[in-house]
Parts: C-alpha cells; sequence; structure tokens
C-alpha cells in the first residue's frame, strides 16, 4: 500500500519563483529567431551562485584540491558554451581541523567529557558546480536537461584534467562507469551522480510547506508506528534513506514500471520500516515517516528542544543529548592505528550486515496534520 502511495501521487505542489521577466522591448526583434539558446558565457567573467538563480538547480559535481578553483571555472563555461546551460560556480568552507564539539565516549582525568576529533583533520575549500535556473521541479526542462548532464563527457573533467583532476571522489566514479552500463547503452559520465536540489542560498522558509502535505498524511497515518502518532513536538532523527533523484511526479510514475522492491524508493522505505520494527523490539521508542524523495526513522518524544541561555543560545534538552550521542558514530581504530569513528548499524531481520544509522543525529520538529503547522523532510532545528 505504501508503495502504491508513493509511486501513484501526481499531486507535488510546485514552488514558483518570484520576480517578473524584463520588457520584451528590451530584445532586439530578431532575437526569437534564434534556432538555439543564447547563454552568456565570457572566459573572463566568474559565474558565481546567487539568490537569484534558481530556486531549484541541479549539482552537478564538486572540486576540492590544488587544481579546483580553475577545474571547476573551466566546467562551468563548458557547460554555458557547448551545452548552453546556465551554470554557477558555489563555494564553502570546511574545517575539520578543530576537535569535533560532540562530546565524546567517556571521560577524561578531570571529570570532563572527552572530546570527539575528525579522522582526518584538515581545512578546505570545495567548490560545486551547480546548474539550471528553474523555477519548480515539475517542468519538462528539468528533467531533459538532468539527464543532459548525466551522461554528458565535458572536456574539463576528461583528458585535459586526467592527472591532477580535483573532482571529488573522480577515481570511483571511473570505476563505476566501467562497470555499469545501462540496457539502452548509454553510459553515464563523471556527472552522473548528478541531482536536483534547492538553490542553498536562500533561506528554508522558502521552501517550507504551509501545513503537512495530504498525501503524505494519506501514506503515513495507517502506518503502525507512524511519526504523526509521535506525541511529542520534537524527535530525534537518526536515520535517512533517500529514495529519488528528484521531486517530481514524473519520477514516481516511472516507478511503476519497475518490478516491486528495485527501486531506490521502495528500499527505502523497506529499510526505514525495518529498523523502525528492530528498534521497537528492543524497547525503543522509534518511529518513521515516508515522504516523496527519501524516508527516515526518528527516536523519542519530547515537548522541548532546549532551554534559552544568556548568552543567547539554547542549551539543548539533556534527554534529547543523550539520544544524540546514543546513536551517534562511534570510535574505530583504523589500519595505521589511529582512531576514528563510523556510523553505527543495527541487526535488523532481512539485512545480512544491518542497517546504518545517520553519522550524526540530530533534533527535528514532529510534522503536524495541523495547517499551522509547517513541515520540509529537511527542515532541522538552527544548529
Amino acid at each position: 500500500m505504501l508503495r502504491k502511495m508513493l509511486v501513484g501521487s501526481v499531486l507535488f505542489t510546485s514552488l514558483l519563483a518570484t520576480g517578473a521577466a524584463g520588457p520584451a522591448s528590451a530584445a532586439p526583434p530578431w532575437a526569437t529567431l534564434v534556432p538555439f539558446k543564447r547563454v552568456d558565457a565570457d572566459p573572463h567573467k566568474v559565474y558565481e551562485l546567487t539568490e537569484s538563480n534558481g530556486p531549484w538547480l541541479i549539482m552537478c559535481t564538486s572540486f576540492a584540491g590544488p587544481t579546483a578553483e580553475q577545474q571547476a571555472h573551466d566546467l562551468v563555461l563548458e557547460l554555458r558554451q557547448r551545452f548552453k546551460i546556465e551554470a554557477y560556480s558555489f563555494r564553502q568552507t570546511f574545517d575539520f581541523s578543530q576537535p569535533d564539539p560532540t562530546d565524546g565516549i567517556g571521560f577524561d582525568q578531570f571529570g570532563e567529557r572527552k572530546k570527539m576529533r575528525y579522522l582526518h583533520p584538515a581545512k578546505f575549500d570545495e567548490i560545486a558546480v551547480m546548474a539550471g535556473n528553474f523555477a519548480s521541479v515539475e517542468g519538462a526542462d528539468v528533467d531533459k536537461t538532468l539527464d543532459l548532464i548525466k551522461h554528458a563527457k565535458p572536456a574539463s573533467l576528461g583528458e585535459k584534467y586526467k592527472d591532477q583532476s580535483s573532482q571529488r571522489f573522480a577515481g570511483l566514479r571511473s570505476f563505476y562507469r566501467t562497470v555499469t552500463l545501462k540496457a539502452d547503452n548509454r553510459q553515464k559520465g563523471p556527472m552522473g551522480a548528478a541531482f536536483v536540489t534547492r538553490n542553498p542560498l536562500l533561506p528554508e522558509e522558502y521552501f517550507n510547506a504551509k501545513g503537512l502535505d495530504p498525501f503524505l498524511v494519506e501514506i503515513n497515518k495507517d502506518i503502525e508506528h507512524s511519526l504523526l502518532k509521535c506525541p511529542g513536538n520534537y524527535t530525534v532523527r537518526v536515520a535517512t534513506f533517500r529514495g529519488v533523484d528528484t521531486m517530481k511526479p514524473a519520477e514516481f510514475e516511472r516507478l511503476t514500471s519497475e518490478r516491486k522492491g528495485d527501486a531506490k524508493i521502495d528500499q527505502a522505505a523497506m529499510k526505514a520500516s525495518a529498523l523502525c520494527a528492530a528498534l521497537r523490539a528492543r524497547g525503543v521508542e522509534a518511529y518513521e515517516f515516508h515522504d516523496r524523495t527519501e524516508s527516515m526513522v526518528t527516536v523519542g518524544s519530547f515537548n522541548e528542544y532546549g532551554q534559552p541561555r544568556a548568552d543567547g543560545k539554547i542549551e539543548i534538552n539533556p534527554a534529547i543529548h543523550r539520544l544524540m550521542q546514543e546513536f551517534g558514530p562511534v570510535k574505530r581504530r583504523m589500519n595505521d592505528g589511529s582512531q576514528g569513528v563510523q556510523a553505527r548499524m543495527e541487526p535488523a531481520k532481512g539485512y545480512r550486515h544491518g542497517i546504518p544509522f545517520d553519522p550524526q543525529p540530530w533534533p527535528v520538529q514532529v510534522p503536524r496534520e495541523s495547517a499551522a503547522a509547517a513541515y520540509n523532510q529537511s527542515q532541522f532545528l538552527d544548529r
């Protein structure tokens, strides 16, 4: 029943971008006769992502390393020049050189909680290349552009940087391409893992629905341990299982032709249900929730997230914090003798090696049927 509801919906509501088109008189009279899309592609310009792009885009790939900036710039230009796709770069800085603020396991000689550290301490910039400029996720141009990007073989991701590519997981992607080939012989290119996503520069509120979608209520309400039945206002999200690449009805319609259980959305739902059942079997207050793109498992039920402190920050509810530690990553000794961390695994019926939890559990609001409660599957509390 859950699969039927997931793959049969065409009720997804579009999020339309604000902003109006410029006056028609601004374009020369012959502009409409040009048989191809005009996309600005000046080699001397830097096309950085802004809040006015999107709100929906395609995450093509990302770079981190000595050639990252140049390679990202080249890919943006090639997507614009050769493929006529609006592309942008988006830079983020990751700092793993400082101790992880999450409390570790055990206490030191002073009675203080041990602090966790990152397995590979480093500080680096990662540059993502994002493409498209879509007002919603439902247009046919989204599917067409995503398919083009997944199968494209741009020179900037080929021979030009063959020996010094800064593309993330370039070697792994290359290996997968050598062992996987689709039935129609259309082999995916170096951006084969591209997916539709939101503009990261827009605030969370821009994407929040005005209440929980009635379709999501329908597919979750009859589940024995549905998150909709959680009595509290907050819960801790401990596991997430992604099902599809986009959030469009066409994605679900396509899944109806696949054998039951083979579709990623089926597998995501089954893992969430199995994990929830396994946790319930050992006395854990667990809940499951399924939406159009993923399924998740949460634990616990709390009325308050935390208490405000004098410095303006929130002191997290101790009970929530304990659950975050209990289901958080565990220490692991590496081959070189150093210590790292890895996500926990839960033994579950039908899964030989168990089902993994998220690397970092985090509190979320409980979805409500009331229109007053705004919920989105990625709505987290401010960290």
